[in-house]
């Protein structure tokens, strides 16, 4: 029997979740989760090793670079192909149900009211 998938935490959802060329309702849609827009932050923008976003996001650092390498593959695809890119979905918790105390690396979190 498969063990069942962990929740990945993720820090809060993006402020805008679509993304493409100007004429993009006639472009075909890539649609990415929110765990891997959460390790493209976190390792492509804020800079942390791939064990640091393993840790900020409660699984193993494996588990990580699969879905680092799976985000990176559809950024790729948008940008060559001009596609466009929709944030939606995914297996995660915000971190906003994290008990008090977990630093979850992001100065506004909406966990402590900035």
């Amino acid at each position: 029997m498969a063990r069942p998938v962990k929740s990945r935490i993720v820090c809060s959802e993006p402020k805008i979740s679509i993304f493409g060329p100007e004429d993009y309702n006639q472009s075909e849609c890539i649609y990415m989760s929110l765990e891997e827009f959460e390790t493209i932050r976190l390792i492509d923008y804020k800079n942390l090793t791939q064990e640091e976003t393993a840790s900020l996001m409660a699984v193993a650092r494996t588990t990580v670079q699969g879905i680092y390498a799976d985000a990176r593959k559809k950024l790729a695809d948008v940008l060559v192909n001009g596609k466009k890119i929709k944030i939606e979905g995914g297996n995660y918790s915000l971190c906003a149900a994290m008990p008090l105390g977990k630093y979850c690396n992001r100065k506004n979190c909406k966990r402590y009211g900035n």
